[in-house]
């Protein structure tokens, strides 16, 4: 279990802002932090990553204090086994591929992950070119890997695929997805898309002003729980034709766009650029805005 209470006072876009944490995350789960930009997201990150100190509080992890400020604990970023992984991807430009993995990788550790890692994210025609060479979904493989190298405990991700297409989004959530399970990793990200939420997290915690303001399993907080339907997909909106009294919607699934038969109720409260979700059951669409 990994246990957050801290504060910390910050200066946001609308001036003085306390960011207030209190939360318990379940080890092995993925978590999304969501929420407005400014909220205290990344900070929570940089706090936990012993990247920035809290004016006070307790961190613990798998019962190990990381940091206790009564007690003047603070344990240092390389002692805390977290991988992170930045929105910038942060690689060194004058290092190859596998140069960039093999700088986070300690002495005493077997070099043998790298090559696994390599593979993992299929970096392997890849490996002995520079960052600046390559595109941004594969800089930001390069990231991932770099980020467990050293094997960490805690997996932290802000906002790493918000620059990328949806095809190439899709694929490096898989990617991600697939690292978490097999290195068992506590997993946060930062995200602002509610399909990416959907499709990867197991909780959220939604912040406001620096405030925890919900938290609990996705489906929850997304408020889709009740819907049993036989399938869910989410997309973005990017067309409505009004015929009569009924709407068609023009839907971007992926790389795919379907088109959707919705009635008055449905459509009145929808508008081009929403985030939709769309089940079915028994045949008759069930359209709900989520973002």
């Amino acid at each position: 279990m990994i246990a957050l209470n801290f504060q910390k006072k910050l200066i946001a876009a609308n001036g003085k802002m306390l960011l207030s944490v209190e939360t318990l995350i379940k080890e092995g789960s993925l978590v999304t932090l969501f929420g407005k930009s400014g909220a205290g997201k990344t900070t929570i990150l940089r706090i936990l990553a012993g990247l920035t100190q809290p004016d006070f509080g307790k961190i613990s992890v798998h019962n190990s204090i990381w940091l206790d400020t009564q007690n003047n604990i603070n344990l240092k970023p390389q002692k805390r086994k977290v991988g992170y992984v930045f929105q910038d991807y942060a690689l060194f430009p004058n290092m190859t591929v596998k140069e960039n993995l093999e700088f986070a990788l300690n002495k005493e550790d077997n070099s043998n992950i790298i090559n696994h890692l390599i593979e993992m994210v299929e970096l392997g025609e890849l490996q002995h070119r520079k960052p600046f060479t390559l595109s941004g979904g594969q800089q930001q493989r390069v990231a991932l890997a770099r980020a467990l190298v050293q094997k960490p405990k805690i997996l932290l991700l802000d906002e790493p695929l918000s620059a990328l297409d949806e095809e190439i989004r899709y694929k490096l959530q898989k990617y991600i997805l697939t690292v978490h399970k097999e290195f068992g990793l506590t997993t946060l990200l930062i995200s602002h898309d509610v399909s990416e939420v959907l499709r990867m997290s197991d909780l959220v915690i939604e912040l406001n002003e620096g405030k925890i303001i919900r938290q609990g399993p996705t489906n929850q907080i997304f408020n889709y729980q009740d819907l049993s339907a036989k399938f869910q997909l989410t997309g973005t909106l990017i067309q409505i034709i009004k015929q009569d009294f009924i709407y068609i919607l023009s839907v971007q699934i992926g790389k795919d766009i379907v088109k959707i038969v919705a009635d008055e109720s449905e459509g009145n409260n929808l508008a081009v650029g929403d985030k939709i979700l769309v089940s079915a059951k028994a045949f008759n669409p069930i359209i709900q805005k989520i973002g």
